[in-house]
């Protein structure tokens, strides 16, 4: 039954490209109704779950062996436990609230029948890779997940910027995915085994060295596909494609895949300290990367992207803590799904009333026209902050708990990274939402702003709804670490130093996003201006640009990477095929003289026969002498 949650999708996908244009008037709906059927089955088996015993919930599925040689096999195998079940869920869920929101968001786009089609293989492959029972299968799920990212984001190829932004997508996430084949071939090496349930039974007896340099592997993996410094670059242009993609890919889906792994390979991790310290480090450095990019961003939908961006360092941050911190990544993952699916989706609300604009400085007072719009953004925009009772404040909070309490100079340097990301989040975040829906109406005249139709903000509610009520939902008695211990606290020890009670760090936090809604506050509410202002600080300057990361990039990869391919060319063109033409050169040269000889008379050939008779008389006469 397991298979069927992958199966539901793909078929869909299937049907929708093979069928082609005869599907068109009803391809959406199809796709909408096998995303919708994958997730009524997942919840299925969540129930299912749930009336087992703790030790017995992982389910298990062979579909077929896939290689077999020697002793050693691998099984395209899939694996239904306490930690898969929670991504299913958001997947399938916010999946088909996103299939309905596209439904009509893309109504006049010819080609609304492959855009459902690459949602549907979209699902289908991040399904394959949360439910993979080896590295093998998650391998094969996550460059699924590669290509159907790339079809989505370059859905508008027409337009080279937005095709030049898929493949930009494509070539980072290539470069991460590099590090999970080594880790597979190091785990090969090490283990023999590369299924999950082999490797953690034969870690302990693994070298250091080894499991560090797994960790280290599947970390580059992970900031590759969760946009994490040194490999984030890719995910502000990545808003290219349509809003629907943004959601889905860059909210609640995509960009949590590096979450998973690290999450899942937690028996590597917990037994390599470095490489943990490590997927802690570059979590830190991330969230206040991206927090500090969405403070000068004007587009709306690149904005969310920064915000995304450091939200997610939030969570690689938390595994990076180990035991104490991997069920409050996946809590602050699945708050996340909610309230950043429907800021995005909200984001795509305010751009169908607004003429496709996406410049907030062109927006305001949009509050007055697009009520529903502007409530459903503001329950994820008091989520994303922290704000109590809403779901950011769970997960968030309990991630900078665990963050100070990891002991030392370590505790102090991640957890004041976490409560100055949060400062600065309140900040941007409050900016988005003061340009879009308060501040003065600056848009062009031309311009009538109006509520999106009911199958656009009816998801969008719906995700306002978990955006309130999730967080208390997943920390009541408890519960979601309950749910996980049996995967991701295995390897607990003992009772860890609190360094400051929970309800000083809560307050702590809260003063500092007060702090950054009130800066927010001042600087933008009178805002009249429809243009950015130029006269700015080289912060701000440097923050449009992303903090340089595109300039590093083509400085230190591109240019040299030019410079080299040019050398290259230059001995291929100079050397070797000088070499290779003067071979041939040589032979039809000699084929040239020879061709002389060959005059077509039969007075020259009886000649040369004569010539070569009396030299072989001659020769055997001195041979003989």
């Amino acid at each position: 039954m397991i298979g069927y949650l992958i199966g539901l999708p793909l078929l869909g996908a299937a049907t929708l490209l093979l069928g082609g244009r005869r599907t068109d008037k009803w391809g959406h709906l199809l796709a909408t109704a096998l995303s919708g059927s994958s997730f009524a089955l997942g919840l299925k088996l969540f129930n299912d779950m749930l009336a087992l015993p703790t030790e017995s919930r992982a389910m298990h599925q062979k579909l077929f062996t896939w290689i077999h040689v020697g002793g050693f096999h691998v099984d395209a195998g899939l694996l239904l436990d306490q930690l898969s079940i929670c991504f299913v869920l958001l997947i399938t869920g916010v999946g088909t609230l996103i299939h309905i929101y596209s439904i009509s968001y893309m109504s006049h786009d010819h080609d609304r029948r492959r855009f459902f089609a690459y949602l549907n293989l979209f699902i289908a492959a991040m399904l394959l890779l949360v439910l993979g029972d080896s590295y093998l299968n998650l391998y094969v799920g996550w460059e699924g997940v590669g290509l159907a990212s790339y079809l989505l984001i370059g859905f508008w190829n027409q337009k080279p910027a937005y095709a030049t932004a898929a493949k930009k997508a494509f070539v980072m996430n290539r470069i991460g995915d590099m590090g999970l084949s080594f880790a597979i071939m190091i785990a090969f090496v090490t283990f023999g085994a590369i299924s999950f349930d082999e490797i953690e039974k034969h870690a302990h007896h693994a070298s250091t060295a080894a499991l560090t340099a797994i960790g280290i592997m599947l970390l580059i993996a992970a900031t590759g596909k969760s946009a994490q410094f040194p490999l984030q670059a890719w995910l502000g242009d990545a808003m290219a494609g349509p809003t629907p993609v943004s959601a889905l890919i860059h909210a609640a889906t995509m960009v949590t895949a590096g979450v998973y792994l690290i999450t899942r390979s937690n028996f590597i991790f917990d037994l390599a300290p470095n490489a943990q310290t490590a997927v802690a480090v570059v979590g830190a450095i991330t969230l206040l990367f991206g927090a500090l990019v969405g403070t000068a961003k004007d587009d709306i939908k690149k904005a969310l992207a920064a915000s995304t961006m450091s939200q997610i360092g939030y969570m690689i941050l938390g595994a990076g803590l180990g035991p104490a911190g991997y069920a409050f990544a996946i809590m602050h993952l699945l708050t996340h799904g909610f309230f950043k699916a429907g800021m995005f989706l909200g984001a795509g609300s305010v751009m169908h009333g607004m003429n496709d604009e996406v410049n907030m400085r062109k927006y305001g007072a949009l509050r007055k026209f697009m009520p529903i719009t502007a409530i459903t953004f503001g329950f994820g925009y008091l989520a994303i902050i922290g704000v109590p009772p809403f779901a950011g404040f769970y997960s968030k909070d309990k991630l900078i708990e665990t963050a100070l309490n990891a002991g030392g100079l370590k505790g102090y340097l991640l957890g004041g990274a976490a409560l100055i990301g949060a400062a600065i989040t309140a900040f941007y975040m409050s900016r988005v939402v003061i340009l879009t829906f308060f501040s003065k109406a600056r848009w062009d005249h031309n311009t009538h702003p109006h509520e999106s139709p009911i199958l656009m903000w009816l998801p969008m509610a719906i995700l306002a709804i978990g955006s309130v009520a999730s967080g208390y939902l997943f920390t009541q008695g408890d519960a979601l670490q309950n749910w996980l211990a049996p995967v991701v606290a295995k390897h607990e020890h003992g009772e860890h130093h609190e360094l400051l009670p929970a309800t000083t760090v809560s307050l702590i936090a809260l003063t500092l996003v007060a702090i950054g809604v009130a800066i927010a506050i001042m600087k933008y509410r009178a805002e009249s201006n429809p243009n950015a202002p130029e006269n700015v600080s080289i912060f701000t300057r440097i923050a449009r640009k992303d903090l340089l990361q595109d300039a590093f990039n083509e400085t230190v990869f591109m240019r040299p990477g030019q410079a080299l391919t040019k050398s290259l060319l230059t001995v291929d063109e100079k050397i070797i095929d000088e070499a290779v033409s003067s071979v041939g050169g040589a032979a039809v040269g000699s084929g040239q003289l020879l061709r002389k000889l060959q005059t077509g008379f039969v007075r020259s050939y009886a000649a040369l026969m004569l010539v070569g008779i009396a030299l072989l008389l001659i020769a055997i006469w001195v041979v003989t002498q």
